[in-house]
């Protein structure tokens, strides 16, 4: 990381889809971080929203980051920052691999949008952005080009695609509402 922290390589040839290997990184890729940054998102959502289901949903979200790293991934994840070090290395099967991202993806997004409705004129729009989007960060993340070293240039890189990511999806969910198949009991 930028802040040496943790660190990262570039390793070619680690995996047939991927060349990164996060050899120290207890505090973003070990389950006991996940488990930390998981409960602090989920209270900073119940801080803004007041609403159980919300934080609960949003921590949920935050810890699954590494439980679906752990089926991709070469074995570099580790339960609390040291070994055994995990991985069931699916990077290393293209073709299971990407069809079983795609449809992790969009099948959250159509779970998304067919719990909710649109609200605004803008809705039909912003969900072909966010489509669009995520399908050009997977593309490029699959047959761009891959650094040879981790540089600063890389984490501002990640940054910024996950800055524009999480706007693209903000900007979603402010043209729907939620549909009918929502609960009526208050959730707070």
């Amino acid at each position: 990381m930028p802040l040496g922290i943790e660190h990262m390589r570039m390793v070619p040839g680690i995996s047939a889809m991927n060349p990164m290997d996060l050899y120290d990184m207890p505090y973003t890729h070990s389950l006991a971080g996940s488990m930390v940054w998981a409960a602090g998102f989920a209270a900073l959502l119940w801080v803004l929203t007041r609403s159980r289901t919300t934080a609960l949903i949003g921590g949920a979200v935050v810890l699954s980051h590494w439980f679906l790293d752990l089926i991709v991934h070469v074995p570099d994840l580790t339960l609390w920052g040291a070994p055994p070090r995990l991985g069931l290395a699916l990077w290393n099967h293209p073709a299971i691999e990407m069809p079983l991202e795609l449809a992790l993806t969009y099948g959250a997004l159509t779970w998304y949008v067919l719990r909710t409705r649109a609200a605004s004129g803008t809705a039909r729009l912003a969900l072909g952005l966010l489509a669009l989007a995520l399908a050009t960060v997977q593309f490029v993340n699959w047959f761009g080009a891959t650094e040879a070293a981790v540089t600063a240039g890389t984490y501002a890189t990640a940054l910024i695609v996950y800055g524009v990511m999480a706007a693209l999806a903000y900007w979603v969910g402010s043209t729907r509402t939620r549909g009918t198949m929502t609960s009526s009991v208050d959730d707070r």
